[in-house]
C-alpha cells in the first residue's frame, strides 16, 4: 500500500489518508521542486491552507472514478483565496477507467467551469496514471488519444516566484534584542531585499531611519539581506521599534488603519458573531478586533451565496473589522503574500484568509458645534501689529524652502513680527509621523498642515509653511483653509541647481532608481501658474530672503478694519 511508503504517521497509514503536509523534492533539467503533498480532507483544511499558503503553484488532483466532488469545489476556492492562479488540472487513475476519452472530456469540460466560476483558469488538464507512470513523465502509449504535454513538461512551464528586486520591502519584527547599547530588531524578510544604508519606514508608527549594520548567526558579513533571510538589523537612531512591526522602504509603505475587511475561510463549528472579540494574526503582528458586519458569505460546495441567517462552517465569509489598535496593512491586491492572516477565538483558530480592502476614514464628523472666540480678529491685528497669514513655500526638494524659511522666519522676529515655521521633515516627526509617502498619505499630509497653519493665523501668527507640495489640487486645498490670507511663494529654482545643493543625495539615489516616484525625477511637479510671488532661487539667498521679508511686511500692512 502507498500510505506505507508515502505517509509518515501512523493514523495516515492505517485510515489511507493524509493528514499532514509531506513535502518532496526533486529536480528536472536545471529545474529545482518542492512538492508540498496537502491533505485534501474536510478535517484538515487547516493543515492544507498552511501547506498551500507557501506555494508559487498548484496541481489540482481528481480521481476519474469520482469525478468533481464538493471538496474540489471548495479546494479551487481556496487556491483562489490564497492568491495561487499558476494552476494545473491532473485527471488521475485513468487506467481506473480502462483511459476512456469520453470520460476524461466530461470531466475536463466539468472543472474547467467550476474553475472558471472562481475565477481560475488551469494550464491545463492532463489525464495520468499515478501507479503505472502514465503522462507523468513520458508520453503514455496508453492514451495515443491525448497529444498535449506531460506533467512534468507542465511543471516547467510555471513562471518561477519573483525575483527580491521587484518585490516591495517587508520585514516583519519578531524581537528587540539588546547587545550593551545597541537594540537589533530582527525578523524575517518576507518580500524583496534590504542592505545597508537603506532609508526605512517602521509601521505603524511610521518612523523613519537609516539601516546601520545587518547582523546574521552565524554572520556572513553581507551588507544586503534578501527574501527568505532571517537577519537582524540596526538603525542610525535611537527609534522605538516592537515586535509585530513592519519595516518596509519609504517609496513604499503598508495602510496604516483600525478598520477594514478580510475575506476568510471559516472553519470553526461556530459561526462569527457580531461585536465578538477575535484576535487576528499576520505572522508577529497580533491584535483584538470585532467583527463589524458581514458583508457576504459563499457556500464553497456549491459556489453560490448563501443567506446571512445561515453561518455555515467551511464557508467564505466577507467580514469588517474592526482593530483597537492601529495596523500596518497590505490588501491582497497590492501584496498578496502579506495579505494572509488568521483569525482566533482563545487559542484555536477559526478562519484564514486575506485583507481584501482597508478602509481609510471618509465619515464627516456630526453633531459639532464650533465655540466663537472671544477674542477678536482685530484684537490680535491690533496687538501684534499685523494680521495673520499662510505664506506657503512650494518648490522641489532643494530649492530652498526650509533655508529661506527659517530665514524669513527669524528676521520677522527680530522686526518684532509674530511668526513661526512648518517644516516638512519636522512635522512629519509628530503631527503627521502616522502618514507615508503614498499619494494618499501626501494629499493628507499637505491636509492636515493646511488646517494647522490656518489655525496659526486665526491667532494672529504669520505662520511660513516649507513643502514640496507638488500637487496643484493639493495646495488649491490649503488656500482654502486660509483664502483671504494665504499667500503662495513658488521658489523656482531650475532643476540642475537643485541638484546640486541635494544635500542628503536624494536626487542621485532617484536615479539611480532606489527611490520611486521622487519629485522632479520621477514624479511630476505642477509648477503655479498664478502664484502670489515667484522667486528664482537660483540667485543670492541672502536677496532671496529679503524679497520675501518685504513681500510679506507689505502685503500685511493692513489697516485694522480690513482684519475683522
Amino acid at each position: 500500500e502507498w500510505s506505507f511508503a508515502l505517509d509518515a504517521l501512523q493514523a495516515e497509514r492505517d485510515q489511507a489518508i493524509t493528514i499532514d503536509t509531506t513535502r518532496i523534492w526533486f529536480r528536472t533539467g536545471g529545474r529545482r521542486y518542492a512538492i508540498i503533498d496537502a491533505p485534501g480532507h474536510r478535517q484538515f483544511i487547516s493543515n492544507m491552507m498552511s501547506g498551500a499558503s507557501e506555494a508559487d503553484a498548484a496541481i489540482l488532483m481528481l480521481d476519474v472514478s469520482q469525478g468533481v466532488s464538493e471538496q474540489t469545489r471548495r479546494h479551487a476556492y481556496l487556491l483562489k483565496l490564497l492568491g495561487i492562479e499558476q494552476l494545473v488540472v491532473a485527471v488521475n487513475k485513468m487506467d481506473a477507467v480502462d483511459f476512456d476519452k469520453e470520460r476524461f472530456a466530461t470531466l475536463a469540460r466539468e472543472i474547467e467551469h467550476d474553475l472558471l466560476t472562481v475565477g481560475l483558469r488551469p494550464m491545463a488538464v492532463v489525464p495520468v496514471s499515478a501507479r503505472h507512470g502514465d503522462n507523468l513523465v513520458h508520453a503514455s502509449a496508453r492514451l495515443p488519444w491525448y497529444t498535449g504535454p506531460t506533467l512534468v513538461e507542465l511543471l516547467e512551464r510555471f513562471d518561477p516566484a519573483a525575483q527580491p528586486e521587484a518585490e516591495a520591502l517587508r520585514m516583519r519584527v519578531q524581537d528587540v534584542y539588546r547587545n550593551g547599547t545597541e537594540r537589533i530588531a530582527v525578523g524575517r524578510i518576507e518580500a524583496g531585499m534590504l542592505q545597508v544604508g537603506d532609508e526605512i519606514v517602521i509601521s505603524p508608527d511610521s518612523s523613519t531611519a537609516r539601516v546601520t549594520t545587518i547582523a546574521r548567526w552565524p554572520s556572513l558579513g553581507e551588507p544586503i539581506a534578501r527574501k527568505g533571510e532571517s537577519v537582524g538589523i540596526t538603525v542610525d537612531r535611537p527609534i522605538f521599534i516592537d515586535r509585530g512591526d513592519v519595516i518596509s522602504h519609504v517609496d513604499d509603505v503598508p495602510d496604516r488603519s483600525r478598520a477594514f475587511s478580510a475575506t476568510l475561510f471559516w472553519m470553526a463549528e461556530r459561526g462569527p458573531e457580531l461585536e465578538a472579540t477575535y484576535r487576528i494574526q499576520f505572522g508577529p503582528t497580533e491584535a483584538r478586533v470585532s467583527i463589524d458586519a458581514i458583508e457576504r458569505i459563499v457556500d464553497t460546495e456549491r459556489l453560490e451565496p448563501l443567506a446571512q441567517a445561515a453561518l455555515p462552517q467551511h464557508a467564505l465569509y466577507d467580514l469588517s473589522l474592526r482593530s483597537r489598535a492601529l495596523l500596518p496593512l497590505d490588501e491582497r491586491d497590492r501584496h498578496s503574500s502579506q495579505a494572509r492572516c488568521v483569525l482566533l477565538r482563545g487559542r484555536d483558530v477559526v478562519a484564514c484568509g486575506f485583507i481584501s480592502r482597508v478602509q481609510h476614514s471618509t465619515s464627516k464628523a456630526t453633531n459639532l458645534t464650533p465655540h466663537e472666540h472671544l477674542v477678536r480678529p482685530s484684537e490680535r491685528h491690533e496687538r501684534n501689529g499685523h494680521p495673520g497669514a499662510v505664506i506657503w513655500l512650494t518648490g522641489l526638494s532643494g530649492s530652498g524652502k526650509s533655508t529661506i524659511a527659517m530665514a524669513v522666519e527669524r528676521r520677522l522676529f527680530a522686526r518684532g513680527k509674530c511668526a513661526y515655521v512648518l517644516d516638512g521633515d519636522n512635522v512629519r516627526c509628530g503631527l503627521n509621523r502616522d502618514l507615508g509617502f503614498s499619494p494618499v498619505d501626501r494629499t493628507e499630509n499637505i491636509r492636515r498642515v493646511a488646517h494647522v497653519a490656518a489655525l496659526f493665523a486665526d491667532a494672529g501668527a504669520i505662520v511660513i509653511t516649507a513643502f514640496i507640495s507638488p500637487s496643484s489640487e493639493d495646495r488649491a486645498t490649503a488656500r482654502a483653509a486660509t483664502p483671504e490670507h494665504f499667500y503662495e511663494v513658488y521658489l523656482s529654482a531650475d532643476l540642475a541647481t537643485c541638484e546640486l545643493r541635494d544635500p542628503h543625495g536624494l536626487y542621485a539615489r532617484a536615479r539611480a532608481g532606489e527611490i520611486a516616484e521622487f519629485t522632479g525625477i520621477s514624479a511630476p511637479y505642477d509648477a503655479p501658474l498664478h502664484a502670489d510671488l515667484v522667486i528664482d532661487t537660483a540667485t543670492d539667498l541672502d536677496e532671496c530672503v529679503e524679497g520675501l521679508v518685504e513681500f510679506i511686511e507689505r502685503e500685511c500692512a493692513l489697516p485694522v478694519a480690513a482684519a475683522r
